[in-house]
């Protein structure tokens, strides 16, 4: 595990109103729109909900009920532990509560204006993450590498820049990138919400955020211990993997016109861990335009929103960026934009003695009795016709394909020159002309 994860420090708990440092009317609005919704009738509910202490709810609900958008209904009955006061809207409150949602859709937990989460980022930057040979090592211990690419990648993965791997297909770069995630073993807080300007961008994805297991503390029981400031939610450094569906515009606000609320994008969401652009140059746009978008947020560690509006912003940019190609970076690349990638990488095939490492156990994982004579006949007949290039992918593939025949064929998982024939034929098409 990282051994950096005790230095992140948790978003303390907001201790009075002030401390959330959003204007008042609208921590009210929210407030508002979440009982309206919800129907949480309690100050215990409505803290859950907004994920505010007690103290501070109670603040909101006072400060609706001086307004005259809020009255008090009395205790819950002998059948509740806590006999709590019960709330509801006046007419007045369901008025500017249904006025407050035609503006926004967006309810529950109150969101962390941008300033004070980027605060949160610099606690938990990505660049403060010291990755050790051992622990990189590990994370990638299923994998036959190159003894020297360790000591490339280490460098690259602790200084939190970006990565360009680059070299043949099928040799694991996407493997590698996942290892690299895996060496990340600590974990950050992540926004269930940020506010700019008025406006909410919601940042917690489950689709891309693992949040941890927290010790959870008793809804009957008012005054609770919240060790961090639950509007955040502990995760794993984020990791976000695109390939060949990357766009531009999947790197901008998302605008939900029905519930005028934000999305925020890849880059925003995956900030204190890892965006992996895989498979570059198979995308819709050029890699040097997708290279382009990146120049900013890759050299000032910031990056440029746009709301609605046309108003733009600056987002916190802490992000390890791996770009991942098959292409030479010289004909995708101008020399500009490869000057602004930190780290070049280039992931050969394997040796054929790494080849070999590979083939052994894959064999071994899916119970493929290995046979010498075979094995000479795939290396002294089959690779010198493909002039003896090997890759990391092959090995799965041969094997995966002899299983194939034997099962089809009703024979044992034993290798022979003639199942070696028959996977071979599948692994390459051969250049003809196909008559119409």
């Amino acid at each position: 595990m990282n051994m950096a994860t005790n230095a992140v420090m948790a978003p303390p708990p907001p201790k009075r109103l002030e401390d959330l440092s959003l204007p008042r009317v609208f921590m009210r609005d929210i407030a508002l729109k979440t009982l309206y919704r919800k129907n949480a009738n309690t100050v215990s509910y409505l803290s859950r909900d907004m994920c505010l202490p007690i103290g501070i709810t109670q603040e909101i609900i006072e400060m609706a009920r001086g307004q005259g958008l809020l009255e008090a209904m009395g205790t819950l009955g002998a059948q509740s532990a806590t006999h709590e006061m019960t709330y509801q809207l006046t007419d007045a409150g369901k008025a500017r509560a249904t006025d407050a949602l035609s503006q926004s859709e967006y309810f529950g937990p109150m969101p962390v204006p941008l300033h004070v989460y980027a605060e949160q980022v610099k606690r938990q930057s990505i660049r403060n993450v010291q990755i050790t040979r051992e622990q990189l090592t590990g994370a990638m211990g299923h994998l036959v590498l190159p003894e020297d690419l360790i000591s490339h990648l280490g460098p690259a993965v602790g200084a939190g820049r970006s990565i360009l791997m680059y070299g043949p297909p099928g040799n694991g770069k996407s493997s590698i990138s996942n290892g690299i995630r895996d060496a990340m073993g600590d974990k950050i807080y992540i926004p269930r919400a940020v506010e700019y300007s008025g406006q909410v961008i919601t940042v917690y994805d489950p689709i891309v955020h693992t949040a941890a297991e927290v010790e959870a503390d008793d809804p009957n029981v008012l005054r609770r211990k919240n060790r961090f400031d639950t509007r955040y939610v502990l995760c794993d450094r984020p990791t976000v993997i695109t390939g060949g569906e990357l766009s531009l515009n999947m790197l901008d606000l998302v605008y939900n016109p029905t519930a005028r609320t934000y999305q925020a994008p890849l880059q925003l969401k995956s900030t204190g861990g890892i965006f992996i652009v895989d498979d570059l140059g198979r995308q819709a746009e050029s890699p040097q335009k997708l290279v382009n978008r990146w120049i900013v947020p890759l050299e000032e560690n910031k990056d440029i929103l746009s709301l609605q509006s046309g108003e733009k912003f600056e987002v916190p940019f802490d992000t390890l960026v791996i770009f991942s190609t098959n292409f030479h970076p010289n004909e995708i690349f101008d020399k500009a934009a490869l000057r602004r990638i930190f780290f070049k990488i280039k992931i050969d095939g394997p040796s054929q003695e790494n080849f070999l490492k590979i083939f052994a156990l894959v064999a071994r994982k899916k119970k493929m009795q290995l046979d010498e004579q075979a094995l000479i006949y795939l290396l002294k007949t089959k690779y010198p016709t493909i002039d003896n290039i090997y890759a990391n992918y092959q090995p799965v593939f041969l094997i995966d394909q002899m299983i194939s025949v034997c099962d089809f064929e009703g024979w044992p998982y034993k290798m022979t020159p003639e199942l070696v024939d028959r996977a071979w034929a599948n692994m390459f098409v051969r250049d003809e002309h196909i008559v119409k």
